[in-house]
């Protein structure tokens, strides 16, 4: 592989726009750059030597014939990259900056490990039940609706025989933690997909001409289709409505704006007496009481559904945000914050402790205590 094709294949590693295979291949690798290497510490000599070393390897490992497996070229392509990019991308941001604190804390920090399937059900009557814990079958009665966790892991609402529910206000309620996440389906057969750090309330069985629920935090919705009962979903000063239709909501109230993006259907945005309808591949933007149309990045959007952090353009604090939630940690700053840019797509089942090593490569300097992450100028 050529110096220019490596380099191609960084950047678009960079700009998120390689496949899944090779963001795997590239991120285990550094996953394992990180958990082998000696000290965190590295000097422009050790990064060189290292270099040639891994090349060394690579070389020998390839056969002097025409035909080359294409996974084993997306390996060595990751390889190379990354080589490349630790050794002059990380080394050309060092030289001017000798005095900097070290980049990571010498404490190992692998137990802040990503996050999983967590959450909490809370019934009509307040009483909570930990679905990490409880064994798959029937959970509860909601006066008539048996609520059960399948194999899957994935929450279900099931009419028992032909009872029907009368009072209209019986909730149940699921929360995830922070390095939570669930799915679960609702009594009209909607499919929801619950982010970490997230709320979501909703009747055990929608009556009456409107099925209406609300989260807080980011959710993606597969809605059954009812063209006589509207899906509506309350969100941070916001309204969404579907009839069927495939969306994603972000709604946390830590994020300055709340997005809704849509893949199928159609979807209408109300916030106040302003509304806003969109067409799949388009999103809406709502921030300071003014709702705002546009094309939408649907990878961003999905990502987290995917197993993937997405940033495009983000600065320190949005990326850190999303860390704090995944991995359930605080996060704090010392001194100025960093002021740079991140774009690029990384795998969620590193730990975190691996994850800020990546972001170190990019000039981020920092320290772990306990489950603290301390961002450094």
């Amino acid at each position: 592989m050529s110096k220019k094709d490596a380099t191609d294949l960084l950047n678009r590693y960079r700009n998120g726009q390689v496949s899944g295979e090779e963001i795997a291949l590239v991120e285990s690798w550094y996953a394992d750059y990180t958990q082998n290497a000696a000290t965190p510490e590295i000097d422009d000599q050790e990064l060189e030597n290292n270099r040639e070393e891994i090349l060394r390897r690579i070389m020998s490992e390839i056969p002097g014939q025409r035909k080359i497996n294409y996974r084993r070229l997306i390996s060595i392509a990751a390889l190379v990259i990354l080589l490349i990019y630790i050794s002059v991308l990380f080394v050309e941001q060092r030289k001017p900056h000798r005095d900097q604190p070290a980049l990571v804390a010498k404490k190992d920090n692998n137990n802040l490990l990503p996050g999983g399937n967590k959450a909490t059900l809370i019934l009509s009557n307040g009483s909570s039940i930990n679905l990490n814990d409880t064994k798959n079958g029937a959970l509860a009665n909601e006066k008539g609706i048996v609520i059960h966790k399948n194999a899957n892991g994935r929450i279900t609402y099931d009419q028992a025989g032909h009872n029907t529910i009368q009072e209209a206000n019986v909730f149940n309620t699921v929360v995830t933690p922070k390095g939570g996440q669930y799915q679960l389906v609702l009594s009209d057969g909607t499919k929801v997909w619950l982010n970490a750090a997230s709320t979501l309330k909703y009747p055990v069985i929608f009556t009456g001409t409107k099925r209406e629920i609300e989260l807080s935090g980011e959710a993606y919705f597969e809605v059954t289709h009812d063209q006589h009962k509207p899906f509506r979903i309350i969100s941070n000063g916001q309204t969404v409505e579907v009839l069927g239709t495939h969306f994603n909501v972000n709604a946390y109230p830590d994020e300055k704006v709340t997005r809704t993006t849509l893949l199928e259907g159609s979807v209408k945005v109300l916030a106040g007496e302003t509304s806003s309808q969109i067409k799949p591949g388009e999103q809406v933007q709502f921030k300071d009481g003014h709702l705002a149309v546009s094309q939408a990045d649907i990878e961003e959007a999905i990502a987290w559904k995917k197993g993937f952090f997405y940033f495009k353009d983000d600065d320190i604090q949005t990326v850190m945000r999303q860390l704090s939630r995944w991995y359930d940690v605080s996060v704090k700053y010392e001194g100025q914050i960093p002021t740079r840019e991140f774009s690029g797509q990384m795998n969620k089942n590193i730990t975190a402790a691996q994850l800020m090593h990546i972001l170190s490569f990019e000039q981020i300097h920092y320290r772990i205590e306990d489950r603290t992450i301390i961002i450094m100028p």
